[in-house]
Parts: C-alpha cells; structure tokens; sequence
C-alpha cells in the first residue's frame, strides 16, 4: 500500500485536520474568502482526492516513522485525537492482532482554527466518517473500538501505548486527560504526543524522550515519549 482510500467526504475531513494537505492555489483561496468559506465550501469541492490522499498517506508514513520503534504485535493501543485514523491503519498493516480504541468529538466546529483552546472546545471530526475510513481501509470492525468524547463512558482497560499526535497538548490542555490517563497507565505504558511546552512534563513523569523537534510551524512543539507517573 502506497496510498489510503478516500471518498471526497473523507478527503474533505482530513483536509480541515490536516492544513498540509491544501496545495498552494486552496492555501491563496482560504487567505482570499477566509476560513469559514474555505473549510464549508472550498475545501470540500475543490480538492483532488487522489492527491489529498496519495499526501495523506506519505505524512502518516512519516509520522509512524518517528514512533516505529513503540510499534509490536498484541498492544492494547489508545488513540486521542486521531483524526482519520490514517497513522493506525498504517500501524495495522506492519503489525497484527493490535486493538484500537479512538476518543473523539463528534462534530466540525464552524471556523476551524488550529490554535491553543484550554477547554477542549472545538471539534474537527465525523465519526460515522472515521469508521468509513478503517473499515475501507482494511482495519477489521472487532479490532477498534470509537468512543465519543461528549457522549460515552471512557474506556477502564489497561494500555500498552498511548498517542495523540499534534493534539493532546499541542491544540489542549494534558490536564484535562491527565487522571484518566494515569488510571489507564501501566509503569510500562508509553504515552506520545506533541506538545508546545516540553519543560513542563518534567514534574508529570518518571522518563521522558524527545523523539520529534518542529521549529518550521507556528507552534513550535517537541513530540514527547513519556512513561511513569510521577504525580
């Protein structure tokens, strides 16, 4: 596999969480008629799918990359803020018998923004449409559970790995995960995310190691593994 199946719903979706995948004449039209017509109307109908998906796909690819090494077979996995799923397909294809649960919001804030919200209020998913895209992509239905952040009970279960990339900590607050996570946790488990002030979890936990650096975004993050609560 080179590249992931997408219908345009799904291709419009992963264009409003992923801002990279807009070529250069959609990036002059969002700056022309502003982000509410870009993300409603523009990004929806003036996309080409083989495209948004063929870049889908190499962006994931590098992503999983960066975390391979976290990666074996028979890992209870939990995924925050996954978007489309894109990087667990990938993870799906190298690796068996993993399960997947996602926690996620269930709606498309009107005016998509990509900045700092403390309260975890803006949305950028369809979960009907996040289903669609395992499935399409080959992840079986009794591997991965959906849960909607708003409307369903947290999953209890122990996990081997957690990751939120450019999302727990990058667009909100880890506190507002942090007791649920450290209920989930193991001294074993492995939690990976994307965060703009990587000093801060020093005091969070036992061991922590810098796997990514972004200086060339506007928020400059470091992509944290960190393993063992300390508080």
């Amino acid at each position: 596999m080179d590249t992931f199946e997408l219908d345009r719903e799904i291709a419009h979706l992963a264009v409003l969480q992923r801002t990279e995948l807009i070529d250069p004449k959609l990036r002059k039209i969002r700056k022309l008629f502003g982000r509410y017509l870009f993300s409603n109307f523009f990004s929806k109908y003036f996309i080409n799918i083989k495209k948004v998906s063929k870049n889908y796909f190499d962006i994931m690819q590098i992503e999983y990359n960066s975390i391979e090494k976290f990666m074996k077979p028979n890992q209870n996995i939990l995924c925050i803020g996954a978007g489309i799923g894109g990087l667990e397909i990938i993870v799906n294809q190298q690796f068996l018998n993993n399960k997947f649960h996602f926690i996620e919001r269930n709606f498309i804030s009107k005016k998509v923004r990509y900045g700092w919200d403390t309260k975890n209020s803006e949305a950028y998913n369809d979960l009907k449409l996040l289903e669609k895209f395992l499935i399409l992509n080959h992840l079986k239905k009794n591997n991965f559970k959906i849960i909607n952040f708003d409307l369903d009970e947290l999953p209890k279960n122990k996990y081997n790995l957690v990751t939120s990339l450019y999302s727990l900590d990058f667009h909100y607050d880890f506190e507002i995960y942090k007791n649920y996570l450290k209920n989930v946790s193991t001294e074993d488990t492995f939690i990976i995310f994307d965060t703009i002030r990587p000093d801060y979890f020093n005091k969070i936990f036992k061991s922590i190691e810098i796997l990514k650096t972004e200086n060339d975004t506007v928020h400059r993050s470091k992509r944290l593994a960190c393993r063992g609560f300390i508080i």
